[in-house]
């Protein structure tokens, strides 16, 4: 008896739940019904993939098992509401309504089998895919498909495919009738019972349906929505594999284009020149050999202890905008204090336009020639070797003031760099000013809080800034700043196309002159190397002040500073006009650590005399058909990627527009034999350059 008043209060909210839920439309419960059934499916499909392929030998963390399988369960719900969209949107048509329509149940029975059939036939073939090769199914396995007789013959002698064809046709059959019962069961609730909500009843529910639809398809409460590359926030490759959902990677590898961007026979042609060019010891084509096993150089190195390192990336900071040509605006004070202090590249490029473009570039060595999209969009390209791995026993952090996802770019940075700590939107105290985050002073005293307390080991920290951008937001908080408010006439003089875009860009400097202030009273400024370069310039707002050759060559948007700083371990400062790019900056700061490290991608070492008699930038200016130059000594060799609309340049002329190829011929040869080298290798290198997987289109 006791026990039976025990339950009594249980069964009562059991009865209280099923009355709620029984208030609730069919349809939206026909509708929670299918997600329930087909993300608990995807869900036991992943538990399997982890089974089958799991290595005893090197098991995936429990930590990250469990955050694989979360990002997993989100993505499966996001292919399960895209499955179901088309209900949601048309099953109340008349002709093919979902409960009061004969032939709108069979309608719809047919198409949610048939959707999950296809589905359940992209899982069969990942499975295969992955025990075969050990990769997910992507664009360029089903590309294969191509030689249509061979991969069937391969298939057949390879799978037990009678059995896997039984096995897809049991389990879309028992779904066949698990949909169909289902409308069916709703369907009769329907005929016997009346709607048990009012209009504004009925608004609210559908309403609410449509947030929770929203929400499920965003995929997480930030500023971007879930990305693939969400997926990649390991270096332990097994433990992405899990978190993806095959037909959603199979759609954006697909997006991201199938074909292989380059070609082995034109690398071939350019190899030993290339190899030449980037000094590699022991040449090989089979398979094509860039890497080098790099020594620390003596002279070049800092002394003592491992130093730190601090990399800023600094946004939109075109060399002409600095006041390094002499603008009366003073526009950058700090900064060019500390290049007179330290070791300053005044010839130095960005190869692309583009931030995220700057980050792949910077971080991995290699120009982001990727024409379809940036390539840390791709996910084709997501595995890259980065010298950053070759600071052993170091600490690793990236700090910028808005969100990892932005360009895709957390699986770049997660993927490829050993225990990453990365610091973005949620992580910080200081408030949100704009759609880029915290304003960059904050980023800056965000970053110097954590490395003050960094005191066990050496760090290697990144700081990406992104306040010089529109819309040009000065915080409240600004310690001090005072905007400025110069006539259009000097403005324009200067390089500035408005009082915002000035302003901005001053800020980025008085942020930098806040951070350094900040720095020097820290344990960790004697031993820390800081790097400060633009991932971009800016083609607008050329100016009066800046070189003839610049402005009519179009290299605004390419010339950018760069800037070694650490006054406890370089004492003098320098200028070199050493001919460099984004691709060479981690083989630079490798070398001047005193660290030995394997490079494999374009990058070169700017302090390394041996390589001053061929020094040169690449330039590529994305677009249908695409512009790439190259800059060698004080010439600049231009044509489109097709090999037409060639012309050779000389920046060092009273008229640097003035087409000098038929005058020198052998020099625009010349020219044109290394950019295309570059280029083409660039290009073969995006797909081997990887540390966590075989090549992905081979």
């Amino acid at each position: 008896m006791q026990d039976n008043k025990m339950l009594l209060p249980w069964f009562k909210k059991i009865v209280s739940l099923n009355s709620v839920l029984s208030k609730i439309p069919p349809f939206n419960r026909f509708l929670a019904t299918i997600v329930v059934l087909f993300v608990i499916t995807f869900s036991l499909l992943r538990l399997c993939f982890w089974i089958v392929f799991k290595n005893p030998a090197d098991p995936v963390p429990i930590s990250l098992l469990l955050h694989s399988f979360y990002l997993g369960f989100k993505f499966d719900l996001r292919l399960t509401l895209v499955m179901l969209l088309p209900v949601m949107a048309l099953s109340s048509i008349r002709p093919i309504h979902l409960f009061h329509a004969r032939f709108g149940r069979q309608f719809w029975t047919g198409f949610i089998t048939l959707v999950a059939a296809l589905i359940f036939l992209v899982y069969l073939f990942d499975f295969g895919h992955f025990a075969y090769l050990h990769t997910r199914l992507d664009a360029a396995a089903v590309s294969l498909l191509e030689d249509t007789a061979i991969s069937l013959k391969m298939l057949w002698e390879t799978y037990p495919i009678l059995r896997a064809i039984f096995g897809l046709l049991a389990m879309t059959t028992l779904y066949h009738y698990i949909i169909g019962r289902l409308i069916q069961k709703y369907q009769e609730e329907i005929k016997a019972n009346a709607s048990l909500l009012n209009r504004s009843q009925k608004i609210v529910t559908v309403a609410l349906t449509l947030l929770l639809v929203i929400l499920g398809l965003y995929g997480k409460m930030s500023y971007y929505p879930l990305r693939w590359s969400d997926a990649f926030y390991s270096t332990n490759s097994f433990a992405s594999s899990i978190a993806l959902n095959p037909v959603h990677y199979l759609v954006d590898t697909f997006r991201a284009g199938n074909k292989k961007p380059y070609d082995e026979k034109i690398v071939r042609n350019y190899y030993d020149e290339i190899a030449s060019y980037l000094g590699v010891a022991e040449k090989n084509r089979k398979p094509f050999n860039y890497t080098r096993d790099i020594d620390p150089i003596k002279g070049t190195s800092v002394a003592g202890p491992p130093p730190n390192i601090v990399l800023v990336q600094l946004e939109s900071f075109s060399y002409h905008k600095t006041g390094l040509y002499g603008s009366v605006l003073n526009t950058t004070p700090h900064f060019n204090e500390l290049a007179k202090k330290g070791l300053f590249f005044n010839n130095f490029y960005a190869p692309h336009w583009g931030t995220a473009r700057a980050v792949f570039t910077s971080l991995t060595g290699i120009p982001d020639v990727e024409t379809h999209n940036t390539s840390t969009r791709n996910p084709m390209i997501i595995c890259q070797h980065t010298i950053i791995n070759s600071f052993r026993n170091y600490d690793k952090l990236y700090f910028l003031g808005g969100s990892a996802s932005w360009g895709n770019i957390r699986g770049l940075l997660s993927n490829n760099i050993h225990n990453l700590s990365i610091y973005e939107e949620g992580s910080y105290q200081s408030p949100r000013v704009d759609v880029w985050g915290i304003s960059d002073l904050a980023l800056f005293e965000e970053a110097n809080r954590v490395l003050k307390q960094k005191r066990d080991q050496p760090f290697f920290a990144i700081i990406q800034t992104a306040g010089n951008h529109r819309p040009y937001t000065i915080p409240e908080d600004n310690h001090g700043f005072l905007a400025l408010s110069p006539d259009a006439a000097t403005l324009e003089k200067n390089g500035f196309a408005s009082a915002e875009e000035f302003n901005a860009f001053r800020f980025i400097d008085h942020s930098i002159g806040l951070f350094m202030e900040m720095a020097r009273k820290e344990g960790y400024f004697d031993n820390t190397i800081f790097v400060f370069f633009g991932d971009h310039g800016t083609t607008a707002g050329r100016g009066d002040l800046t070189p003839r050759w610049e402005t009519d060559l179009n290299l605004t948007g390419f010339h950018v500073p760069f800037l070694i700083y650490a006054p406890k371990l370089i004492p003098e400062g320098k200028v070199y006009s050493t001919i460099g790019g984004h691709p060479d900056i981690l083989p630079t700061l490798a070398g001047l650590a005193n660290n030995r490290y394997k490079n494999t991608t374009m990058g070169r070492d700017l302090l390394d005399s041996k390589l001053d008699s061929q020094r040169a930038a690449l330039t590529i200016t994305h677009g249908t058909i695409s512009e790439i130059g190259l800059l060698e000594n004080n010439y600049y060799f231009l044509m489109n990627d097709d090999g037409s609309h060639k012309r050779l340049n000389r920046r060092d002329t009273e008229n640097p527009r003035e087409d000098l190829l038929p005058k020198l011929p052998q020099e625009a040869v010349k020219m044109e034999h290394l950019l295309r080298g570059i280029h083409e290798t660039s290009k073969y290198m995006l797909y081997h350059n990887n540390d966590c997987k075989e090549d992905p289109l081979s």
